[in-house]
């Protein structure tokens, strides 16, 4: 078990988002759908737009990494402009296949649900006692951070219209993998001091040990979230176990 730390000690919270604040029924059986139901449309709707250039370039980088690493993705069409978008969009499936964690995916998918947000096509879902934990920690001036595989707007889109309303205002912090991989230390090391804490003063929850142990690495006390729909915990794992926030300070 790693140490249990005590309310008075902490003066940050990091958390996950997929198994620790929502569920992750949430993410694989409504966000992740409503973007390949979305993907071509938005594609076809943004093509001209000059910061939709610019994320393509980001994806021909990644296209030629792949490439170098000996993987075949579907072929990228530089014109006619219809099969180029075709051929953009298979891309980009083949990235969500794979489960990748693309900068510029993760920038596009962010992009498609703020339409869905903006109409009223997605709730973000959060457990039932994540509002009054984030309230009952902000009253007591605990700084609270984000970090998530998926993009900081996908984040503040998932908070912003949650079924307990906007809950972005108990959220000081957003950290996506711009940051670093989540079971690198480093990128631990870099939100403590982005966020101007000492790692031993942080308690980070999420439902993956890989990344409760690059926090653990840089002296964060963890916490792994056993949500429902969560698998089981891992025998051996060595965090403590919680089930609600109201664990997570073991208040």
């Amino acid at each position: 078990m790693s140490a249990r730390a005590p309310a008075a000690g902490t003066s940050a919270i990091l958390l996950d988002i997929e198994g620790t604040t929502t569920p992750i029924a949430f993410v694989f059986d409504v966000l992740f759908p409503y973007i390949r139901t979305h993907l071509r449309a938005h594609l076809e709707r943004y093509a001209n737009a000059p910061e939709y250039e610019a994320l393509f370039d980001r994806l021909r980088d990644e296209y030629a990494s792949d490439q170098s690493a000996g993987e075949v993705p579907p072929p990228l069409v530089p014109a006619p402009s219809a099969r180029r978008l075709a051929s953009v969009a298979s891309y980009l499936e083949w990235l969500m296949d794979r489960d990748r964690k693309s900068t510029a995916l993760k920038e596009l998918q962010g992009r498609i649900w703020e339409d869905g947000y903006g109409r009223g096509e997605l709730v973000g879902e959060v457990f039932i006692d994540v509002p009054l934990a984030l309230e009952r920690w902000r009253a007591r001036n605990i700084a609270v951070g984000i970090f998530s595989s998926g993009s900081v707007r996908a984040q503040q889109l998932l908070f912003r219209h949650s079924s307990a309303g906007d809950l972005t205002q108990y959220l000081s912090y957003f950290f996506d993998t711009a940051t670093g991989p989540k079971s690198a230390p480093d990128s631990y090391q870099r939100i403590a001091a982005a966020m101007a804490v000492p790692p031993g003063a942080f308690v980070f929850g999420s439902d993956a040990t890989r990344e409760l142990d690059a926090a653990r690495a840089v002296g964060m006390h963890t916490r792994l979230a056993v949500r429902p729909g969560n698998p089981p915990a891992p025998p051996g794992h060595g965090h403590q176990v919680i089930h609600s926030f109201d664990e997570l300070l073991n208040e």
